[in-house]
C-alpha cells in the first residue's frame, strides 16, 4: 500500500470518529481537523488544544466520547454494514455540496454515488398528498428517470416516496437523503423502496450510524436534497409546509424552483401556487419541464451543459446492446418494463369495459370523481343542480362504494373518494 493510500485509511478511522461525536457542527468539525492537521491529529491531540478553537464544554464531552471510541471496531462494523464515510477531502464528494452554506463535513453513503455524474431534480412535496399530486409525482419521477435524470428526495410518505419509486422503476437512479442514520430505514413502511436505492442508488445521511429519526434532524436534512440537485420541484405543498423549508435553503443555495400549479380551493396547493405567485418556475408537463431543465443545467454551467443530451444519447445507446457487459441486465430490465406495460394496459382495457357497461346513474356518478378526492355531498350537489329530481343523497354513498367494488374508484378517507389511478 502506497503511503498516501496508508494515510486516508487511517485519516478515514479517524474522520469516523469526528463525524460521530454528536456535540459538535459541521464547522466545529473542519475547524477542530484543520487545527490539528486532520482527523487524526485531532484525535491524538490534548484537550489543552482541542480548547484553542472548542468550548470547554465541547472539550468535555469529547474526552468522554473518546475514551469509549474505538476506531478499528467502529469502522470495521461500519463495512459490515455495506456504509462507506466521504468526507469533503474526498473525490467523490458531491461537488454540488461543496459550496452550500454548512456544508456537511462528512456523509455516511449506503449504495453508490454515480448518479450524481448526470443532472439531478429533486422532487418534493406534501406526505398525505392527494391522488392528483401521486399521479403527477409518479408521470414525473418516471419520465425524469427514463431519461437518466437523477431524482434526489427524502424517501417520505407521499409525494417524496412516490416519485423515487417511479424513477427506479423506470430504470433510473435516486438518492434518498435520510432524517435518521443510513442504517435506519425511516418510514419503516418504505422498506422496499429503500432497498431498491441501495441497489439502484444510494441513501446518505450526515448523521452517524444508528441515529434515530428525530423531528429536529428534518429541517437540516433538507439542505442536503436541495444542495445535490440541479433543479427543486415541488409538487404538491400546504401555504404552512415543511417542504417550504426546502425551498428557502434551496433559493439560498442558488438552485432554481419550480412548482406544480394546482386548484385555488385546494388546501394542498396553497403553497405552490404562492411559489408561482413569487416567481417559481411553472411546470405544465413532464415534457416541457425537460426541455427548460436542459437549458437551465446548461446556463448554470455545472460542468454538465451538454450532460442531458448526452446521458440520453448514452442511455439510447446502451438500450440498443452497445454495452455488451450489461447486455443481461439490460434485457431483464427491459422484460419487467415491457411486463409492468402489459399489466397496465391490461388494466385500463378492464376498466374501460367497465365503464362502458356501467349504468346510467353510475356512469354519471364516476364522471363526477376526478384524483382529487371529493365528499359524497360534493358529488350529491353537483349531480342535483343538473338534474334536481334524480338524485337523493342517501343513494350517492352506495354507488360511490359499487365504484370502488368495480375499481373504478376508491375511498381516501372517510366520506372521501377519488377516481383510480390508471
Amino acid at each position: 500500500m502506497r503511503q498516501s493510500d496508508a494515510y486516508r485509511q487511517q485519516e478515514k478511522l479517524y474522520e469516523l470518529w469526528l463525524c460521530s461525536f454528536p456535540g459538535m457542527g459541521n464547522k466545529g468539525r473542519c475547524r477542530l481537523a484543520e487545527h490539528c492537521g486532520g482527523a487524526y491529529g485531532a484525535y491524538s491531540a490534548s484537550g489543552e488544544k482541542w480548547g484553542e478553537v472548542l468550548s470547554s464544554r465541547q472539550v468535555g464531552e469529547l474526552k468522554a466520547f473518546t475514551a469509549a471510541w474505538k476506531p478499528q471496531r467502529a469502522y470495521r462494523e461500519m463495512e459490515e454494514q455495506g456504509i462507506c464515510l466521504i468526507t469533503r477531502t474526498d473525490e467523490t464528494y458531491p461537488k454540488r455540496l461543496a459550496w452550500i452554506p454548512d456544508a456537511p463535513y462528512g456523509l455516511f453513503v449506503r449504495g453508490h454515488l454515480k448518479g450524481m455524474e448526470h443532472p439531478t431534480v429533486a422532487i418534493i412535496g406534501a406526505r398525505d398528498c392527494s391522488r392528483y399530486g401521486a399521479y403527477v409525482a409518479e408521470q414525473l419521477g418516471a419520465m425524469l428517470g427514463s431519461r437518466g435524470i437523477t431524482i434526489v428526495s427524502g424517501m417520505a410518505r407521499g409525494i417524496d416516496g412516490i416519485s423515487q419509486a417511479a424513477a427506479l422503476m423506470a430504470g433510473g437512479c435516486s438518492i434518498g437523503v435520510l432524517g435518521s442514520g443510513v442504517d435506519v430505514c425511516y418510514p419503516a413502511g418504505h422498506k422496499v423502496l429503500y432497498g431498491k436505492l441501495i441497489e439502484r442508488g444510494a441513501v446518505i445521511s450526515e448523521y452517524p450510524i444508528g441515529t434515530p429519526a428525530r423531528p429536529q434532524n428534518f429541517p437540516p436534512r433538507n439542505r442536503i436534497v436541495s444542495g445535490l440537485a440541479d433543479v427543486v420541484v415541488v409538487v404538491e405543498a400546504r401555504e404552512r409546509s415543511g417542504t417550504l423549508i426546502t425551498v428557502d435553503t434551496a433559493l439560498e443555495q442558488g438552485r432554481e424552483v419550480y412548482a406544480v400549479p394546482g386548484r385555488i380551493t385546494d388546501h394542498l396547493s396553497d403553497g405552490c401556487n404562492r411559489l408561482i405567485r413569487q416567481g417559481a418556475g411553472l411546470l405544465l408537463s413532464p415534457e416541457a419541464f425537460l426541455v427548460e431543465l436542459e437549458e437551465l443545467v446548461g446556463r448554470h454551467g455545472n460542468g454538465e451543459s451538454s450532460a442531458l443530451k448526452e446521458q440520453v444519447h448514452n442511455r439510447e445507446n446502451t438500450q440498443q446492446g452497445k454495452e455488451p457487459g450489461k447486455a443481461e441486465d439490460l434485457r431483464q430490465e427491459e422484460e419487467q418494463k415491457r411486463g409492468d406495460e402489459k399489466e397496465r394496459k391490461v388494466g385500463k382495457q378492464r376498466a374501460a369495459v367497465l365503464i362502458r357497461n356501467l349504468s346510467p346513474q353510475l356512469e354519471a356518478v364516476y364522471q363526477a370523481l376526478d384524483l382529487c378526492p371529493r365528499s359524497s355531498a360534493q358529488i350529491w350537489a353537483e349531480l342535483a343542480r343538473q338534474d334536481p329530481e334524480g338524485w337523493a343523497e342517501k343513494h350517492i354513498a352506495t354507488l360511490l362504494m359499487r365504484l370502488c367494488m368495480e375499481n373504478l374508484a376508491e375511498q381516501v378517507s372517510p366520506g372521501y373518494f377519488c377516481r383510480k389511478r390508471d
